[in-house]
């Protein structure tokens, strides 16, 4: 695999593949390439120690094992470690089994832990159960063993708790039923917890992928995920309420181990854990954490001083100046950063002639920047009281940094210190005269400011001035820069977040000043009417003015589109629906374009019809629509809004005729009435002239106050007139029960049309 690729996982897998299907003394190689970039890849050890166990190599075999087993804490690996210990051992007799205990043993303790271990315990107890006894004491010895096993097995929080104790009563009841009582009493809250345990346990293990391959952190979904669910779960495992006593913390440092297995190149994972050795006391188990950190990530500083840290907090200094020497390596390679954090050092534990000694050796090194003078100058000013040590670092840092701005700015705090306002303003002038023009910003941007704190008017107004004609042909002066303006004004008589001027008069000024700085070219009206202006990256905030008032964002209203509801998310609606839909009518189904149409409720349909689409396409969608749609469209108000008034459109209809279906026997129909403007708000009673409502009538769906029925003459006499002349029902329940009492007479004589349910308006004829 090539080196800038060589975490490559695609890769690795097609070559472990490949691998499988060729002799071990090819394969070897390809095995040994991938555990070199993934020491901690358990699969791979297992691919390759049992290609070695299948044509008995038993010394390489061992030599494998010895090289992976300590540090891949993985079930089916140990479990092939125990397999090939047993069968080696199997031919020797009592001496063998022996050896094969004494593995289990050590297995054991390494992965009895794990939330898979289940089968290892079985097999274990399995294991002791065949062992020959050749006398009593033997068998005690040996059943000893297994019970004692047991009851490791039913405290561990495996898949296999629950058989595990099934199993340990039917041994305890075939030894002996009353020392069985005894204990399994003894044990049952115990496994009762470990059972609690082990099933909030799954739900952290089951969001591990234990196939994972240990690469460096990426920015990907799958490693972050996979991130987050190891610290859970050693979240979890810390505050594990089976945490009786310090043996338990035996499970923390499995699930370290076990998460180190996969966030191999995780320098905080390392971090944690180290700490957590040494917060837990065991200092020495810390050292080596870090020492193997190291070892997986050589080059990260961030360990080596974490590691250094620790060694000066216990007292090992030597060890820790060895670390330090480590970090400053080649003097090619060294970081600035690593002469001041080793000074430091120095000062702290050998005092300050170690620490100039190392100093003066430093400033001779091609690595070291104006940082090193800084940070030695102020070690000297505020730890060793030395003033004049301090001063002459900084004029010895400034025959080489001058042209550096950020070290004028930090020798000028120093001066500050010492009010030594002379020397202050001769470091400004020093650093004008020798740095070209846009590397000077700052350092008059301080003047300015200084000459403002604690100059006099004159002094001050002469700064300001000369500060514009230096800067006048910069970026941050812009054309007007030679111009006083009223913010350099504000500028010299505020004081920190005090101002002589409210947010508003800042606002204001600043636009002008914007505008000043862009008066010759084109600026969009918008801009200006929406404070886009303000936000003008070209141009930075005038001396003084807090930028968080030229950071206002206003809403552009020229982007602004009424709401319409039936845009979804992530769906573009044409700006006119309406033509949208009439621009393909739907000649099949007219009646659908026309309503599709009418469901704007934006504008009059009527109106973006004729607007939206030729007249003959309107004409051809207008002919197949019924004259009542076609009323009723005419009719509907222009309004605004995502949805009309309901109460207006009840009242178009209260107020409109709306043509009906001629019928055989009927003689007249009333002339359509045209449609009227739009009633005024003022206007919604809903009375008609044309169809008057009776006074006791009123808009209620769900009145159930009808009176007292009539009698049945008068019933069947108010069922042969017309319809028009019946008072108006008002309960669509009601009206469902007159035509069924009327048997369906209407549908076969003639057509009966009934209005809306919640007014009552009911319009047709009936023979």
């Amino acid at each position: 695999m090539a080196a800038v690729d060589k975490y490559n996982v695609e890769s690795a897998e097609i070559l472990a593949n490949s691998a499988l299907h060729l002799p071990i003394t090819q394969a070897a190689p390809i095995y040994e390439q991938l555990l070199t970039i993934f020491p901690t890849a358990a699969k791979y050890w297992r691919q390759y120690v049992e290609a070695q166990m299948g044509v008995n190599n038993d010394d390489a075999t061992k030599q494998i094992f010895s090289r992976c087993l300590l540090n891949c804490l993985h079930v089916p690996l140990w479990r092939c470690y125990i397999r090939f210990i047993r069968k080696v051992n199997d031919r020797k007799g009592v001496e063998g089994q022996e050896e094969t205990r004494k593995a289990f043993d050590f297995m054991l303790s390494y992965v009895g832990a794990d939330i898979a271990s289940g089968p290892i315990w079985m097999e274990y107890i399995a294991f002791l159960k065949s062992m020959l006894a050749v006398n009593t004491q033997e068998e005690t010895q040996r059943m000893t063993a297994v019970r004692k096993a047991y009851q490791k097995a039913i405290v561990t929080p495996t898949h296999h708790i629950e058989q595990l104790w099934r199993d340990y009563e039917n041994f305890e009841n075939s030894v002996s039923r009353q020392l069985a009582k005894g204990l399994l009493s003894e044990y049952q809250p115990k496994y009762n917890s470990a059972r609690a345990v082990y099933r909030e346990l799954k739900k952290y293990v089951d969001e591990i992928d234990w196939n994972m391959l240990a690469v460096p952190p990426t920015d990907s979904c799958k490693d972050q995920m996979q991130w987050v669910a190891w610290k859970r779960l050693l979240a979890f495992e810390k505050g594990n309420p089976q945490r009786i006593d310090s043996a338990s913390n035996k499970r923390i440092i499995f699930s370290y181990e076990q998460c180190l297995m996969y966030l191999y190149h995780y320098p905080d994972i390392w971090y944690d854990y180290a700490t957590w050795q040494a917060k837990s006391g065991s200092m020495d188990a810390a050292v080596k954490v870090f020492q193997r950190a190291l070892k997986a990530l050589p080059e990260s500083e961030m360990l080596k001083y974490a590691y250094a840290e620790l060694e000066e907090s216990r007292g090992a200094l030597q060890s820790a100046k060895k670390l330090y020497e480590s970090l400053l390596g080649d003097a090619a390679e060294t970081t600035a950063l690593a002469h001041i954090q080793f000074i430091r050092f120095l000062r702290r534990n050998e005092g300050v002639e170690a620490a100039r000694k190392y100093f003066l050796d430093a400033r001779k090194s091609p690595s070291c920047t104006y940082h090193v003078y800084v940070a030695y100058a102020l070690m000297a000013f505020c730890l060793d009281k030395d003033p004049k040590v301090a001063h002459n670092v900084f004029e010895a840092g400034l025959k080489q940094f001058m042209h550096e701005p950020v070290y004028i700015l930090e020798y000028a705090d120093f001066l500050s210190c010492l009010n030594d306002d002379r020397n202050i303003r001769a470091l400004f002038e020093r650093a004008l005269s020798s740095l070209p023009q846009e590397e000077s910003i700052e350092i008059w941007k301080r003047f300015t400011q200084f000459e403002k704190t604690y100059g006099d008017l004159a002094s001050m107004l002469k700064v300001e001035q000369r500060r514009k004609e230096a800067l006048s042909g910069t970026i941050e002066e812009g054309a007007s820069a030679l111009e006083t303006s009223l913010l350099d004004l504000i500028s010299r008589y505020s004081f920190k977040d005090l101002w002589p001027c409210s947010s508003k008069d800042l606002d204001h000024l600043s636009r002008q000043e914007w505008l000043s700085k862009n008066i010759g070219k084109k600026v969009d009206k918008s801009a200006l009417s929406n404070g886009s202006a303000m936000t003008d990256k070209s141009t930075s905030a005038p001396s003084g003015v807090p930028t968080a008032s030229l950071k206002v964002l206003r809403p552009d209203t020229s982007q602004m589109v009424i709401y319409d509801p039936r845009q979804h998310h992530g769906t573009t609606v044409p700006s006119n629906t309406t033509t949208a839909i009439l621009a393909a009518p739907n000649l099949s189904n007219p009646m659908a374009t026309v309503v599709g149409a009418a469901s704007n409720p934006l504008s009059n349909p009527i109106v973006s019809m004729v607007d939206g689409v030729s007249s003959k396409a309107f004409d051809e969608v207008l002919k197949a629509t019924p004259p009542a749609l076609s009323a009723f469209l005419a009719g509907l108000p222009s309004i605004e809004g995502p949805a009309p008034n309901v109460d207006i459109v009840l009242s178009i209809c209260l107020q409109n005729d709306y043509p009906t279906v001629q019928t055989k026997k009927a003689t007249s129909l009333p002339s359509q009435r045209t449609a009227g403007p739009a009633p005024s708000t003022s206007d919604l009673s809903g009375s008609s002239k044309s169809h008057p409502i009776p006074s006791n009538s009123s808009f209620r769906p769900r009145d159930r106050q009808l009176g007292k029925r009539k009698d049945q003459d008068r019933q069947e006499e108010e069922e042969s007139t017309t319809v028009q002349s019946q008072p108006l029902q008002r309960d669509a329940f009601r009206i469902r029960q007159m035509q069924k009492a009327r048997g369906g007479s209407a549908s076969q004589t003639g057509s009966v049309s009934y209005g809306s349910a919640l007014s009552g308006d009911l319009s047709g004829s009936t023979c």
